[in-house]
């Protein structure tokens, strides 16, 4: 266990050594609402927004994708601080929430943005084969549906299975709770259809890193539904996933976890290199 956390740390240590080097630009607002549909209204115009965060002297650049938490109903694109100076582009992507729009809606928001950052990353010197997606809580779910059910990405003529990881913090797996209670369906009454991550398990689904904070203070079954989600997609014959529990640490487990992002990423492009 020890020489585990020096590799780690040590690790940690030589990305941040190898990053001291690249000089950084950020692009901000910059809008992808004329992929979500044929015709922009101002909400959209106001929250189908990315901020792209890369390093301007680097080519083929392996990109995280970043989405923000907030139940759907709230919160607002960041680019986390600890995923900085890291050597990778990382880009926060905005979406309309609920109710404003149904939850639904949201989901195809997900979707819209991996689109654009697919076809346009190139531009801020990405590599379109490295593309990571992740977020928190309903980040984390929009990241999970957005690359689980294909026929979302393939809307945009874009396979699923080109992402090359999936890294949800805390995201439901079952049918998100804003969904549900669109419905009248009580938070603690679990379902799980079209809008649960669960519906869409899969053998050649995109390399996968679940993280959880302890199933002891975490969201009601958070845990619980991430660990169904780890075991059918086991069953289903994926063979790239992993559940991380965050011991000690309740829903709001996102800044020990960055580091674990960092590495499935370093991780998965070396096996690319």
């Amino acid at each position: 266990m020890k020489k585990n956390f020096i590799y780690f740390f040590t690790f940690l240590f030589s990305l941040w050594i190898g990053a001291q080097n690249i000089d950084y630009k950020r692009s901000n607002a910059i809008s992808y609402s004329d992929l979500t549909t044929e015709s922009v209204s101002e909400y959209q115009k106001k929250k189908c927004l990315l901020d792209i965060y890369y390093p301007k002297n680097k080519e083929n650049v392996p990109t995280i994708v970043w989405f923000h938490g907030g139940g759907l109903t709230g919160g607002t694109r960041e680019i986390p601080e600890a995923l900085k100076n890291k050597g990778y582009i990382i880009v926060g992507v905005g979406y309309r929430l609920s109710p404003n729009v149904t939850a639904e809606v949201c989901i195809s928001d997900a979707a819209a943005a991996i689109a654009w950052i697919f076809k346009n990353i190139k531009n801020y010197n990405g590599d379109p084969n490295s593309i990571f997606i992740s977020g928190h809580s309903a980040g984390g779910y929009l990241a999970l549906m957005a690359v689980m059910k294909q026929e979302l990405l393939q809307k945009h003529k874009i396979e699923a299975n080109k992402v090359a990881g999936l890294v949800p913090f805390s995201g439901h797996t079952i049918t998100h709770f804003t969904i549900r209670a669109e419905r009248g369906i009580s938070g603690e009454q679990p379902i799980v259809d079209e809008f649960a991550p669960l519906f869409y398990v899969r053998k050649n689904a995109p390399p996968t890193l679940l993280i959880t904070g302890d199933r002891e203070l975490e969201m009601l079954g958070r845990y619980e539904e991430n660990a169904y989600f780890y075991r059918m997609m086991k069953v289903s014959g994926h063979e790239d996933i992993t559940l991380y529990e965050m011991d000690g640490y309740g829903h709001n487990m996102a800044d020990p976890a960055y580091p674990l992002l960092l590495n499935f990423v370093a991780n998965k492009t070396k096996k690319r290199d």
